[in-house]
Order: C-alpha cells, then sequence, then structure tokens
C-alpha cells in the first residue's frame, strides 16, 4: 500500500486524513507532521495516526500531501529538499502556489500535483481541482484522484485555470456562508428568530444545492420555476438586480482570483 504523509494537520490536512481512513486506508500507511505537540498527540489518539517530521515523512512516505499555509511553505521546502527521495510524489494543497515553485526548490525531477480543495473537505464534500506539474505523469494524476475522492468530487484542470478555479470553488462556500448569514439578519429584520430562521435557510439551501446536484435542469430554469409572474420572488429578484449583487459577485471572484495570482508571484526568484 501507498504510504502518505500530510505535512501540516490542520483542518484541511486531518479531513483528508480521516477521509483516507474511512476510504479504506489503514493507519499504519497515514502519517502527518504537526508543530503543536498537543494537537500532535490529540490527532493520533483519535486515529492512531503517526506523527513525524518533516524528515521522518520524507523517509517513509510514498506521497507527502503539503497542506501549511502559503507563508510557511519556504522554511518547510528547504527542510525537505535533503532529505526528498527520488520519486517521492508532492501533492501541493496550498493556494496560489504554483507547481513550478516545488519544482526550483526541490530536487530536479520531483513530480508535483497542484490540487485546490475547499472546506467542505470537513464533511466529505469538498470539491477538489488537480493540475499535474512538468514532472507529473497521468500515473501520478490518478494516484491523487483516488485519493481525494474519498473525501468528495474531483476534476482535473489544467494549471492556468487553477487561479480561477480557486477564486471560483475553493473560495466559493465562504460566499456561501456569506448569503446564509445575510438571509438569516433578514429573517430576524422581519420578525423572525434566529434559531427558526437559521432551520428555515439552512434546509432551503440544503434542498436547492440537492436539486442544482441532480443536475436536471439548468439554475436559470430552476430559478424561474420559483418565480412567478408578479409575485413574491420577482419583487426580491428585482432588488438583488437592482443593488447590483450579480455585478458585485463577478467582481468579487475576480478579485480572489486576482489575489491567487499575487500569491503564487511572491514567491518567484
Amino acid at each position: 500500500m501507498t504510504k502518505i504523509a500530510v505535512l501540516g494537520a490542520g483542518k484541511i490536512g486531518e479531513a483528508l486524513l480521516s477521509g483516507l481512513l474511512q476510504g479504506g486506508r489503514a493507519a499504519a500507511d497515514l502519517m502527518f507532521t504537526e508543530k503543536h505537540e498537543a494537537r500532535a498527540r490529540s490527532l493520533t489518539e483519535q486515529y492512531g495516526f503517526e506523527a513525524v517530521t518533516v524528515a521522518g515523512a520524507a523517509a517513509k512516505a510514498d506521497v507527502l500531501v503539503v497542506a501549511v499555509k502559503p507563508q510557511d511553505i519556504e522554511p518547510l521546502l528547504a527542510e525537505l529538499r535533503p532529505v526528498l527521495r527520488p520519486g517521492t510524489l508532492i501533492v501541493s494543497l496550498c493556494a496560489g502556489l504554483p507547481t513550478a515553485l516545488y519544482e526550483r526548490r526541490l530536487p530536479e525531477g520531483t513530480p508535483v500535483v497542484r490540487v485546490m480543495p475547499n472546506t467542505p473537505m470537513v464533511v466529505g464534500e469538498a470539491m477538489s481541482a488537480v493540475s499535474g506539474g512538468s514532472n507529473a505523469t497521468p500515473e501520478h494524476l490518478k494516484v491523487v484522484e483516488e485519493l481525494l475522492s474519498t473525501v468528495g468530487k474531483v476534476a482535473v484542470v489544467p494549471e492556468s485555470q487553477q487561479d480561477a478555479v480557486t477564486a471560483l470553488s475553493g473560495s466559493g462556500p465562504a460566499y456561501f456562508f456569506f448569503l446564509v448569514e445575510a438571509m438569516i439578519d433578514a429573517g430576524i429584520l422581519l420578525g423572525i428568530p434566529r434559531d427558526l430562521a437559521s432551520t428555515l435557510i439552512i434546509q432551503s439551501a440544503v434542498g436547492a444545492a440537492t436539486m442544482l446536484a441532480e443536475g436536471t435542469s439548468h439554475p436559470v430554469i430552476l430559478r424561474e420555476a420559483v418565480t412567478s409572474p408578479a409575485g413574491t420572488t420577482i419583487m426580491a429578484i428585482r432588488e438583488l438586480e437592482k443593488h447590483g449583487v450579480r455585478a458585485a459577485l463577478l467582481a468579487a471572484i475576480e478579485s480572489a482570483r486576482d489575489r491567487s495570482i499575487e500569491l503564487g508571484k511572491q514567491h518567484e526568484d
């Protein structure tokens, strides 16, 4: 069995390890690095994964999943470079960081696959986009797809689209949370208790997402089915258009894309 080490066991790192375990991977084949000793002990006690050093992970694992924050990547790669074994697959979950960065910092020929997951990974419903670097083969991509399919859906995209994917689906859950938050506040404004407003909106969101996931109708068709002539919904839609909600969302996602590009450029030589 392929041994996998997650470098950085934050929420996403833990979610991936947990998903792999639930997907049938043995705890003995999974390990992680974590700089906080108390959290490392907690994860080991809860799941049975081995806590290791970066050098230990490089010595034992066939796949190294980099799940640290982008600002922590340079010291990690500097630590990893002298201990990395030839042929080890590097999987990056770091937003905005191109495969070329890893290829420059790590030994020549190192295969790298870039991944943009999102936080629904913690409930097994992630949307992850994967792209191979110049040394990654179709077999490497297949390995990564299999790993990530345990925690959601996976799409293979050209790396040139990764910054857009980061803005669209990587940050996407935050847009939905923001919208739900605003709708709950609207319920309170209209005199509905917070708990009831939350129940109404969250279940409406779950139901709407389920209808979209079935994929039988375009979102426009689904929206129009709720929008009766001269009814309540069309009045609400008119107000949304009047206040430029659609244009604001387009601009917000474009801004997120630009920030992802900026993150990558911060590490250029």
